[in-house]
C-alpha cells in the first residue's frame, strides 16, 4: 500500500513503514557483517597461536633463555694481604710556647737614660739592655764609702789599743767594731742599688718587646721589656683522660706544622701532667723541640702524634676496602674457581685505625688477595677480572 504526503510539497511516494525502522535494519545488517568477519579472522589465526603456545611450553621465550645464560664479569683491583707492624697513635692539637718568656721590670726608680739594645735583637744572659739615671745613687755610694772607711779606721785603732795596750773600755771596743760592719753593709746596699739602675737580660734570647723610651719615668716593678728564649721551644697539648695509662714521660712523639709545609719533628715527651683538667677532661703534656733557626714561633698550632702502642705482625688493610653492613664490616677476596676468578665475602672484625689503614683481627689471612677497587659492585660468588694491580686472571 502506498501513501501520498501532501505537506511535503515535492516528496515522492515511499514504502510502507517509518524511515527510523528502515535505518535500524541497515545498522543491524552492518554489525552482523563485522561479527562474521571477526570470527573468520580468529579461525584463521588459531593454528598460529597454537604453534606459539607449544614453543613456549617446550623451551621458554628466547629472551628468558638469554637472561638465564648471562653471567657478568666485573673488573676489580686487588692487593695482597700482608702481616706487618702497626703503630697506633694518639693525635692531638697543641700550641707552641717559648722555652722562657719573661717580662723584665725596673728595680729602681728614675728616668730611663739610655737604651742599649733595640727590640728584635738577640741578647746574652746578663747583657745590659736599658740604663736608669743613677746620679743620686752614685753620690750616696760615695758618701757611704767614705763613712765606711772612717768606721773601719776607728775600729782598727780601738782594737789595737784595747788588745795590745789595754787602753779604753770594752764597750767602746765593741761599738767601734759594729759601726765598721754597719758602714760596710750600707755601702754594699747602695752599690747594689746603683748596679740595678742598669737593667740586664735575665737569660739569653731575643728582646721581643721594649715598653719604654728614653726619658720615661719608671719605678720598681714597672715593665720595661720582654725577653723570650726560642731555642728550644715547648709544644703544649692536652691528652684525653682515657689515654692516661698509655702516656708517660719519654713517650715517643711527632710534631708537624701546617704553616711549615708539614715537616715532621720527632722526640719524646718531657712533661706529663699529674692532674686532669675538670673543664675539658684532659691532662697536659709537653714536647721540647730544638729551634736553632727560629722558624717555630710561639702560639703556632702544632699537630701532635703520640705513640700509644705498637702491634707486631698484624693484618692491616685500607679502610676503603671494607664495606659496611648491618652487622659490621665485610671484605671481599679473590679466589680461583677452575679457570675463572670469583670473589668471596668475608665478615671481618676490625681493630684500631690510623690514617687510611685499619687492623683486621679476624676474617682475613696473610697471602689472600683483597679487593681494593670495585668492592662496592661485587657480591659473593661473582666472576671477576683482576686489573690494575699487576696480576692477571689465570
Amino acid at each position: 500500500m502506498t501513501t501520498i504526503d501532501d505537506e511535503g510539497g515535492g516528496r515522492g511516494p515511499t514504502l510502507s513503514g517509518t524511515p527510523a525502522e528502515t535505518r535500524g535494519s541497515e545498522r543491524t545488517m552492518t554489525i552482523d557483517r563485522r561479527r562474521a568477519s571477526g570470527v573468520l579472522l580468529l579461525a584463521a589465526a588459531a593454528p598460529l597461536l597454537a604453534g606459539c603456545g607449544g614453543d613456549a611450553e617446550a623451551g621458554g621465550a628466547p629472551e628468558a633463555q638469554a637472561e638465564e645464560s648471562y653471567s657478568r664479569v666485573i673488573n676489580v683491583e686487588v692487593r695482597p694481604v700482608e702481616a706487618t707492624s702497626f703503630t697506633e697513635r694518639i693525635r692531638l692539637t697543641g700550641t707552641v710556647h717559648a722555652n722562657q718568656d719573661v717580662e723584665v721590670a725596673a728595680e729602681e726608680s728614675g728616668r730611663i737614660e739610655e737604651i742599649l739594645v733595640e727590640k728584635g735583637n738577640p741578647v746574652r744572659s746578663g747583657q745590659p739592655i736599658l740604663r736608669i739615671d743613677g746620679a743620686l745613687l752614685r753620690a750616696e755610694v760615695e758618701q757611704a764609702r767614705a763613712r765606711a772607711r772612717m768606721a773601719q779606721d776607728i775600729w782598727e785603732r780601738r782594737r789595737a789599743l784595747w788588745e795590745n795596750e789595754g787602753v779604753g773600755t770594752e764597750q767602746a771596743y765593741v761599738e767601734a767594731r759594729y759601726a765598721a760592719e754597719e758602714a760596710a753593709a750600707n755601702l754594699e746596699r747602695l752599690e747594689e742599688r746603683l748596679a740595678r739602675t742598669t737593667i740586664r737580660a735575665p737569660f739569653g734570647g731575643i728582646l721581643d718587646e721594649r715598653r719604654v723610651e728614653v726619658g720615661s719615668m719608671v719605678s720598681p716593678g714597672t715593665p720595661v721589656a720582654r725577653v723570650v728564649d726560642l731555642d728550644p721551644v715547648k709544644i703544649v697539648g692536652g691528652v684525653p683522660e682515657r689515654y692516661a695509662p698509655d702516656v708517660e714521660t719519654g713517650t715517643a712523639a711527632r710534631v708537624s706544622f701546617d704553616v711549615l709545609g708539614g715537616e715532621v719533628f720527632e722526640g719524646e715527651l718531657t712533661y706529663v701532667g699529674a692532674t686532669v683538667n675538670p673543664d675539658n677532661r684532659t691532662f697536659g703534656v709537653e714536647f721540647t723541640l730544638p729551634n736553632p733557626d727560629g722558624l717555630v714561633k710561639p702560639q703556632m698550632v702544632a699537630n701532635i702524634a703520640l705513640v700509644r702502642r705498637v702491634l707486631p705482625e698484624v693484618v692491616v688493610v685500607p679502610q676503603e676496602s671494607l664495606v659496611r653492613t648491618e652487622d659490621g664490616f665485610r671484605a671481599f677476596v679473590v679466589e680461583a674457581a677452575g679457570e675463572e676468578m670469583v670473589v668471596r665475602a668475608r665478615n671481618v672484625e676490625s681493630g684500631p685505625s690510623q690514617a687510611n689503614e685499619v687492623v683486621i683481627h679476624e676474617g682475613l689471612e696473610a697471602g689472600e688477595r683483597l679487593v681494593v677497587v670495585g668492592q662496592q659492585m661485587v657480591a659473593d660468588g661473582d666472576r671477576v677480572r683482576i686489573v690494575g694491580s699487576g696480576e692477571g686472571s689465570p
